[in-house]
């Protein structure tokens, strides 16, 4: 991503000893009149950006370390035994170094910035310290962890009032496809088998819930309503992007579709898989909401058992929108490394079975492969985030 140089117009400092807000007022480098406020919210524990009522990012912060070398000085987020500011882009959010240089770093976004006056810059971050620093180490929190890309542990966010779990997936290789468990109910489209290797990354531990969508959204689209932790559906492919788009806007995080290869490795348990022919277990009606249980309907999420990895409903409740587009020959001539689909198509993957009455137990296993067009949506169909 491309560094936007922006320039330090003046500090606003007019805040009472308890006052839970401070302000950077700057201006951009490449254009004078685009003015850019960030705020630092302790109560909400929140970095905003805002330019003429756009929000450019909004992070949380997760706990404070100072971190002081020299003439250089800052807040880094909370990293176990040390914080450090030079570490991963996203491990901390605001420093001030160089003799009254500024860079405000959310994620992979960074934003330096230059004083126009030294002894303001320090001491305005001398009383921001002075009021993280009251607020304690203790101070809730939106999310479990930080997000740093070497991060190994479950992340939790929140939007809108409405948490959610992101479960870590450790990277390894594993065989996709018609596995022997599949058995007779293996389609041709899973054939051949092939070895499939892939990086870390993060899965939803459930579909995205009705009760998510409408707070990233402002509207629920379901057709099983009623209870806002079932899973959102009755959503096209198109529908999801605008979704995700969305929430990354919110978030100041990078979440999408995943893979249909991520989406399987995930379903099959990971590098914990114990080799089931449905997402957790042999018996289907442990693990999913199906044609024989379901009465017709979705159910809340995370009201059946969850998978090796601690993942939730990957068969059964809605069919999963996956990013690939689909090709029924795909598997033989798919990269063995972090494969992401074919180039184009006329249809989306979607993975995992439904709630649906015409749906049978086949469709619910790990291996199965299905496919909707990116406009289509209906009942049947909702989705699950990577990140």
């Amino acid at each position: 991503m491309r560094r936007t140089f922006l320039f330090l117009f003046f500090l606003l400092f007019t805040l009472a000893s308890n006052a839970q807000s401070y302000t950077f007022n700057m201006y951009d480098a490449d254009d004078k009149n685009k003015r850019i406020t960030i705020t630092v919210d302790l109560d909400k524990q929140l970095v905003t950006a805002l330019s003429k009522g756009v929000r450019l990012f909004s992070s949380p912060f997760y706990g404070f370390k100072e971190y002081k070398e020299k003439n250089r000085i800052g807040l880094a987020m909370e990293r176990g035994k040390g914080a450090d500011v030079n570490a991963d882009a996203s491990s901390f959010f605001i420093i001030i170094r160089d003799n009254g240089n500024i860079i405000a770093r959310i994620g992979d976004m960074e934003y330096p910035m230059r004083s126009v006056n030294d002894s303001a810059t320090a001491n305005t971050y001398d009383q921001m310290l002075k009021g993280l620093n009251s607020k304690g180490e203790s101070a809730s929190v939106s999310t479990t962890n930080p997000p740093t890309s070497s991060s190994t542990s479950n992340r939790t966010f929140t939007v809108g009032g409405v948490s959610f779990t992101m479960v870590y997936v450790q990277g390894g290789s594993f065989t996709m496809g018609a596995t022997s468990e599949q058995g007779s109910d293996a389609y041709d489209n899973e054939k051949p088998t092939h070895r499939v290797t892939l990086n870390n990354y993060y899965i939803g531990q459930t579909e995205v819930t009705q009760a998510l969508w409408q707070a990233v959204m402002g509207n629920n689209p379901s057709k099983f309503t009623g209870n806002l932790q079932r899973p959102v559906e009755d959503v096209s492919w198109d529908d999801c992007q605008e979704f995700i788009r969305k929430l990354n806007s919110i978030t100041g995080q990078k979440f999408r579709l995943p893979t249909e290869a991520e989406w399987e490795y995930a379903a099959r348990g990971g590098n914990k898989s114990r080799g089931y022919k449905y997402s957790g277990s042999n018996t289907l009606s442990d693990v999913a909401w199906y044609t024989y249980n379901s009465g017709s309907t979705t159910h809340p999420v995370a009201t059946k058992s969850p998978n090796e990895l601690g993942v939730y409903d990957m068969s059964g409740n809605v069919w999963e929108w996956c990013q690939d587009w689909y090709d029924e020959n795909y598997y033989s001539r798919s990269p063995q490394t972090n494969p992401q689909g074919p180039s184009s198509g006329s249809y989306r993957v979607i993975r995992g079975g439904s709630w649906d009455g015409r749906v049978s137990a086949r469709l619910c296993r790990v291996a199965d492969r299905s496919r909707c067009g990116p406009d289509d949506g209906n009942n049947l169909l909702g989705l699950r985030l990577a990140l």
